[in-house]
């Protein structure tokens, strides 16, 4: 069962890597009990468990016209444009020790429709170039969550977070004129980068409180192209709308087959060697077994990027990087070890640097099983 398996583990910690930038997709996902969708919680795995998940992210970007493409041609800008972002994804985490949690992160990255204007000084004028989709594997990224406070009293917990993201994506993509994608185009980046961040996890009642920050540390990859460094911070609260099954009280012992219809039901300890514990005291009675755990869970997140200039061959490009926040609520409904949930975030801050096709909504939504 979830509740005994995972008492009180977000598990959004799937969701490192929140990626808020409108040209590149986000790592989300979520499995669980209370907590956020994208933000990453301190709260760790119980050693030997595991957890997977599938999502499917969508951002919508706010193309330009034809016309504007035209218009940025004849003054000799090289604009870009496209339509969407969708990035179906798979991840995995598995607890090595109560404290200590790796999770790894491998997507699809599909970005639709991409144009740019073409300058030119023929009789036609300015024309654009419709370079279709690109489509393919993404970089593998894997996170450690090393969580170095765990304290029942305030239910409170931190965890260090260190990582690398790997160039298994596709650096090759060509367009409908069969010219090669720039890297920023392409499914993969072709370099190794490092991740550093730290995560924060705070519960009372049937609330949780989380936050974290992420530093994305960039490095040259394919086609000479060095995409940017980015820093990723993110804020969430979470509310428990309603569970059943087999919660823990506050302080006390995990009530197996216990069950609960009541609203505002209070969130799990956090964890401590499959449950809370029961002043060393060892159960040898016979115990019925708990009837699966329902619950539902709303969240509310701050989800913001900053991401730096890209920089090819040398050349930094002026129509790259800025700073984009997303306003998420959220849901998730959780069913014994199985959890769904789904976002959707509206960009409350696009500050990017150019000329850039900008983000107008993004979609989470997925399923994660915890086994």
């Amino acid at each position: 069962m979830l509740s005994r398996l995972l008492p009180g583990v977000a598990m959004a910690m799937l969701a490192f890597i929140p990626d808020a930038h409108p040209h590149h997709p986000s790592g989300v996902s979520s499995a669980g009990g209370g907590g956020p969708i994208a933000t990453i919680p301190a709260t760790t795995l119980e050693q030997g468990s595991s957890a997977a998940a599938v999502y499917f992210e969508m951002v919508k970007v706010d193309p330009f016209s034809d016309a504007q493409l035209q218009a940025f041609a004849g003054q000799h800008l090289h604009v870009h444009s496209l339509d969407a972002i969708l990035a179906p994804t798979l991840v995995y985490a598995y607890g090595l020790t109560n404290d200590l949690t790796v999770i790894a992160r491998l997507p699809v990255v599909i970005r639709q429709d991409i144009r740019e204007g073409h300058h030119s000084h023929g009789p036609a004028g300015n024309t654009v170039d419709v370079r279709g989709d690109s489509a393919g594997i993404g970089d593998l990224s894997v996170l450690g969550q090393y969580r170095f406070l765990n304290n029942r009293a305030t239910r409170t917990e931190m965890a260090l977070l260190l990582g690398i993201k790997a160039p298994t994506g596709q650096t090759d993509v060509d367009d409908n004129y069969g010219v090669r994608f720039e890297t920023e185009f392409q499914p993969g980046s072709g370099s190794w980068d490092g991740l550093f961040g730290l995560a924060v996890t705070r519960r009372e009642g049937a609330w949780s409180f989380d936050a974290n920050v992420l530093y994305h540390l960039a490095t040259k990859g394919a086609q000479a192209t060095n995409l940017g460094d980015r820093f990723h911070y993110n804020a969430a609260v979470s509310y428990r709308l309603a569970g059943t099954g087999g919660l823990a009280a506050p302080g006390g012992p995990m009530r197996l087959g216990a069950t609960s219809a009541s609203p505002a039901e209070p969130l799990p300890e956090p964890m401590y060697h499959g449950g809370p514990k029961s002043g060393g005291k060892r159960h040898l009675h016979k115990e019925v077994a708990a009837a699966p755990s329902h619950t539902l869970d709303l969240v509310l997140e701050l989800n913001g990027e900053w991401q730096d200039y890209t920089v090819e061959a040398g050349v930094r490009d002026p129509f790259s990087g800025g700073n984009v926040v997303y306003l998420s609520p959220g849901l998730r409904l959780g069913y014994d070890t199985w959890s769904g949930f789904v976002s959707v975030g509206v960009p409350v801050v696009n500050h990017l640097n150019g000329i850039q096709a900008e983000p107008t909504w993004r979609l989470l939504a997925g399923v994660a099983v915890a086994f």
